[in-house]
């Protein structure tokens, strides 16, 4: 439901683009990323007139700026906002909300359109945005009269925010922005929405005994939960069951930071680069209480084999879910939260102190690790050293994708939820640092890091102008090997070590192609780009560390520093992530070194 603050009616001029300003003031939205243009002006200008209603923060291009308003969702839970114009605009947004659809993530895309008579027409900087968006948005609109903006705002953000969350764009011809309206006109309209189901029903009572009888009757049981509890705030709630029966508990990566890793129950996370103990553990059991997942295959592998041997409890909001990937012999539609609720009333300890045993034992046996005696900066030991600086700090963590990503969720504390901010489902290079943008947006007062690569980094570089213009002072922790090291690991394992355009700096050098015979700890002989004079060209403080001995004091000069900050890290390029579990393969092909 709209918030409205101003009554149903307006006897004033409005124009459309008045209608659409209002109704993201009416709906809370405090700070908006928005990149203007030629159809997109009218909604500029219309911003002007609200004065300090709204922030309105200019990337310098439009995939960051719905980055950051994804940055934004994903640390508050609020709805993010994000406005581009038409055609390049408009389609720059697109990897984002294909981003955000995957991940679940809240968002309202804007996007202007050419007027409605040229649509059609192949007009300057047209594009069918609602047919290119058809299957990466949750819902979507082309508004084609002023009437059906208040409707429509106020539909576009209960959908996005409701249910399972995800992005919804409405496309905004031109001439509906500046078309105005002088007759009252209801802003708060019922909205029309036959079908939709915001909530599902509370799960039957029913279900909440068949769950509970199943754990009272299971040895080796293990909690499986995902981003769904990250989304339905229900982290509270789940470590009272695991508090309250004992269970060992595993999470995706999406639910980094539902559990806390100092909880005698918690297992981490697991998957392709999760825990070996988290997989093997996931592996023995007789019972899987999955909670909010969808259990993806960088979770299953060989998803036949995947918990072969257990009885399958699977709860999620979204019943497509449900058998998709799976099959569950106790499929639960339903709001996470609100089941927990109940199984909280009627769960006991459970008798499993045995396998509970069994799972130290794996923890014990399989820690992440890496190698400490080595006299440079592993990245795996940066990262560590990171986490132990700030772990008293109000940090937020958001990462790009590849290696520094994986070690980040293996070697970083997450204590609390909305702190982790991955690109997951969509595994898309350059999110770290527009994520990082709206995250610091939204949370002013909090300490935000992005811990990138620099193949990630340099996708949206530009946004440390942003960030510098905007006072938004995220600090980047760049793992800096010189190479994409993701790929790099997958040449080296799978592909006879053949370098393919794996390498991102001159092409004369040995690892541009052919067969490396690199060591382990090698590192690239030239560095390329220059960060910091990048960094500093930007109006950003920034510095390089190579030696192990200065990387403690370099963190935190980068820390105290006020503004934005790049702080290069010089690391080996033939570190590795493991474990590793092959795509398609199962526990038992894990990679441990």
């Amino acid at each position: 439901m709209s918030t409205a603050k101003a009554a149903n009616t307006e006897n004033r001029v409005m124009t459309g683009a008045d209608i659409i300003v209002k109704s993201l003031v009416d709906h809370g939205v405090d700070v908006l990323f928005a990149y203007p243009g030629g159809c997109s002006m009218p909604l500029h200008q219309a911003l002007t007139r609200f004065g300090d209603s709204i922030r309105t923060i200019l990337p310098r291009h439009e995939q960051g700026g719905a980055f950051a308003a994804q940055g934004y969702a994903r640390s508050t839970g609020r709805v993010g906002v994000v406005l581009a114009t038409s055609g390049p605009g408009a389609t720059n947004l697109v990897t984002a909300i294909a981003d955000a659809k995957l991940d679940s993530i809240p968002m309202v895309c804007l996007t202007a359109q050419v007027p409605t008579r040229a649509i059609g027409s192949d007009a300057f900087q047209e594009t069918p945005m609602v047919e290119v968006c058809r299957g990466i948005t949750k819902h979507h609109y082309l508004v084609t009269h002023i009437e059906e903006l208040p409707r429509v705002m106020k539909e576009a953000f209960h959908i996005a925010s409701s249910g399972r969350p995800g992005p919804v764009l409405v496309d905004l011809p031109k001439d509906v922005q500046l078309s105005d309206v002088t007759s009252n006109l209801d802003l708060d309209p019922p909205m029309n929405l036959p079908g939709y189901e915001a909530a599902p029903p509370p799960v039957p009572s029913e279900t909440i005994r068949q769950i509970t009888a199943a754990i009272r009757l299971a040895r080796r049981p293990i909690i499986y939960a995902g981003g769904g509890i990250i989304a339905g705030n229900a982290s509270e709630e789940l470590n009272e069951f695991i508090n309250k029966t004992g269970i060992p508990t595993v999470t995706t990566v999406m639910g980094i930071g539902a559990v806390p890793p100092d909880s005698e129950n918690s297992m981490d996370w697991l998957g392709m680069h999760g825990a070996a103990y988290a997989n093997y553990a996931v592996r023995d059991c007789d019972l899987l209480i999955g909670l909010g997942v969808r259990f993806d295959d960088r979770v299953t592998g060989k998803v036949e084999a995947f918990a072969k041997d257990a009885k399958i409890i699977h709860v999620d909001i979204d019943a497509s879910e449900l058998n998709k990937n799976k099959e569950a012999h106790i499929p639960v539609r339903g709001d996470v939260k609100q089941a927990l609720n109940a199984l909280n009333k009627t769960v006991t300890k459970c008798d499993i102190d045995p396998w509970r045993d069994h799972c130290k034992e794996l923890k014990s046996k399989y820690p992440f690790k890496y190698d400490s005696e080595f006299d440079g900066i592993l990245q795996q030991h940066a990262i560590k050293t990171l986490s132990d600086v700030t772990a008293d700090m109000d940090a937020q963590i958001s990462v790009g994708v590849g290696q520094h990503q994986m070690w980040a969720a293996q070697f970083y504390r997450f204590r609390r939820p909305r702190t982790w901010h991955s690109s997951s489902g969509l595994g898309t290079m350059g999110f770290g640092l527009p994520c990082a943008m709206g995250i610091q947006a939204a949370l002013p007062n909090s300490l935000v890091i992005d811990i990138d690569g620099d193949g990630s980094f340099q996708m949206n570089v530009q946004e440390l102008a942003t960030c510098f213009c905007e006072e938004l002072p995220v600090k980047v922790f760049l793992l800096n090997n010189q190479h994409l090291g993701m790929v790099v690991q997958w040449e080296d394992r799978f592909m006879d070590r053949n370098r393919a355009h794996t390498y991102l700096g001159p092409i004369h050098h040995d690892e541009a192609s052919g067969n490396s015979e690199a060591e382990r700890f090698s590192y690239a002989r030239e560095r390329y780009p220059d960060f910091v004079k990048i960094a500093q060209g930007y109006g950003c403080g920034a510095a390089t560390v190579r030696k192990k001995a200065d990387l403690e004091g370099a963190i935190r000069e980068m820390i105290a520093h006020k503004g934005p900050y790049v702080l290069d890290v010089e690391v080996p390029y033939q570190e590795h992530v493991l474990p590793m579990i092959p795509g398609g393969m199962t526990v038992d092909d894990m990679i441990l070194q």
